[in-house]
């Protein structure tokens, strides 16, 4: 029996990808999907929008309706919305996947709190490439040592709203955790004017917002004599879509807690 998956926030960039990416999996189905109230997507069938086949799911502004009738949620939106799903769909059966970013920490102390008592999937980047360089770095970042200097170079189109990049972040905070650090007290983001001479053990941050770059991150770890680049770069929105889609039909088995794609793909 296929999963039923409902996308909030379908008429937004990703919204649509992710209505395509469900359309593509024969172990899914579309049950629901939602926009917020006063959107031109009220009232409009969601295939629309993918560009696929009628599912024959109206696109609504009632959450609680697609609670009731998906098994998970997928979410893209902004972390007030997002804090919004949550609360509809925590004292039903129903999970969420959340692919925003942007929380502040009382924000993410109230997504953590949800995950006791319902199954989230949250993760910076649902790329599967993105997930596996995440794996590298820490391998990379433990061999390296304090001997190398990190900085973290990310680009993304001009209509993202809040920088870093999680995904960005997340690498941070997956290298500082390989060398013993707490990112909150070693990052460095952006210099200007006269700096002094790098501080040993930072870990800086750059961030670019030009056209429609969907997504370029590097990590630069940069000793004496040499230099290692990692390097995703993304080049399509479907590949998000895919491991979001990917990830939902994983975690619509799972207990209660708060899972990321290294649960989805094994790799813890």
């Amino acid at each position: 029996m296929p999963i039923k998956l409902a996308v909030n926030g379908a008429a937004g960039r990703m919204g649509r990808q992710l209505l395509g990416a469900i359309s593509e999996r024969p172990d899914a189905t579309l049950s629901g999907a939602s926009d917020a109230p006063g959107q031109a997507s009220i009232g409009v069938d969601a295939s629309v929008l993918s560009g696929g086949n009628s599912t024959g799911v109206v696109v609504e502004d009632n959450l609680s309706n697609i609670v009731k009738s998906s098994q998970v949620i997928v979410d893209f939106t902004a972390p007030k919305v997002s804090l919004a799903v949550l609360e509809a769909a925590v004292d039903t059966n129903t999970a969420v996947v959340i692919g925003t970013t942007g929380f502040d920490p009382e924000q993410l102390e109230q997504l953590h709190s949800y995950a006791r008592r319902m199954p989230i999937m949250f993760a910076p980047n649902y790329s599967v490439g993105v997930t596996v360089t995440l794996d590298l770095l820490a391998k990379a970042a433990r061999a390296l040592g304090d001997d190398y200097d990190v900085e973290i170079i990310e680009a993304h189109h001009r209509h993202k709203v809040d920088a870093p990049s999680g995904t960005a972040i997340k690498m941070g905070e997956v290298v500082a955790d390989a060398l013993g650090r707490d990112l909150a007290t070693c990052a460095i983001y952006g210099r200007q004017g006269i700096t002094g001479e790098r501080e040993t053990k930072t870990i800086g941050f750059e961030t670019i917002r030009a056209g429609d770059i969907i997504g370029d991150h590097t990590v630069l770890f940069a000793g004496n004599g040499e230099r290692i680049e990692i390097t995703h770069k993304a080049t399509d929105r479907m590949t998000f879509a895919r491991g979001a889609i990917r990830a939902a039909v994983w975690l619509s088995t799972q207990p209660a807690g708060i899972y990321d794609m290294r649960n989805v793909l094994g790799l813890d």
